[in-house]
């Protein structure tokens, strides 16, 4: 199902909020901070889509007036909500760098990181982050993974790129595992429930086709065999931030040479 479109929010306006205070409360006693968590608590339980201004007065017991002092729309309302959401990520800017292990082992932290957020909250791969305001939790993210790309020998872009190869890895894995959770969750199957409905009739389809398709039945067969479901999530994300990390190991080791 694809996600309706919300008004886009007005950068200038989401911006002031971003960097303004959000828990000095109005005359109703309503701060930012309440709307703004209430709201991810809804996009949590039902997703972005769910979420409207009218259901986020509902659950506060306020007249959905009351929120449009505080927060002009869902568009600038989704800005704070996706900065908010990352606003625990660390527990301080240099935090990564502490890490043991030198900068392998801080962006292996940093992917653990985004990969426990984005699966707390999933509603966030519907938000587009490219054009998303930046906020100052946003900021302090950027400037704590790149911190122990710093002084290697990269340049600026390449800092930046490497980084990018890291989170936009975790990013994809963590949608394709939240896809897979949210099938078993609306089919009431577990993958090997599935496979034990679905496995005979494709038995029965794909009879004869193993010579047209050899390494493609090998392959399949051995991965489900292997995983008994249709992915693994934690193998895909380990396995994909390795190959990452050795590539940007190698680019460390030219610019050193």
């Amino acid at each position: 199902m694809t996600a309706k479109k919300s008004a886009a929010p007005d950068p200038a306006r989401s911006l002031a909020l971003l960097w303004g205070s959000h828990t000095k409360p109005g005359r109703s006693g309503l701060t930012v901070r309440a709307i703004v968590d209430t709201a991810i608590e809804l996009a949590d339980a039902s997703g972005l889509e769910a979420v409207s201004m009218r259901l986020v007065a509902e659950q506060l017991k306020v007249g959905t007036m009351s929120l449009y002092t505080h927060v002009p729309g869902k568009g600038e309302l989704t800005d704070l909500m996706f900065d908010t959401a990352y606003s625990a990520l660390y527990a301080d800017v240099d935090e990564p760098s502490r890490q043991s292990g030198g900068w392998r082992g801080a962006l292996e932290f940093i992917a653990r990181r985004n990969w426990e957020v984005l699966m707390k909250h999933p509603w966030l791969h519907e938000v587009p982050a490219a054009r998303s305001a930046l906020g100052p939790n946003i900021t302090l993210k950027y400037e704590a993974e790149l911190r122990p790309l710093d002084g290697l020998g990269l340049t600026d872009v390449e800092m930046d790129s490497s980084l990018g190869l890291v989170v936009t890895h975790v990013g994809a894995t963590a949608r394709a595992a939240a896809e897979h959770l949210r099938t078993q969750r609306e089919s009431g199957l577990s993958d090997q429930e599935w496979w034990l409905e679905t496995g005979p009739l494709l038995d029965h389809y794909m009879a004869g086709l193993t010579e047209r398709f050899p390494t493609a039945g090998r392959v399949g067969t051995s991965t489900g065999e292997h995983f008994q479901a249709a992915m693994d999530a934690d193998h895909s994300l380990a396995f994909g931030l390795t190959r990452i990390l050795d590539g940007i190991a190698l680019l460390i080791d030219e610019r050193e040479n």
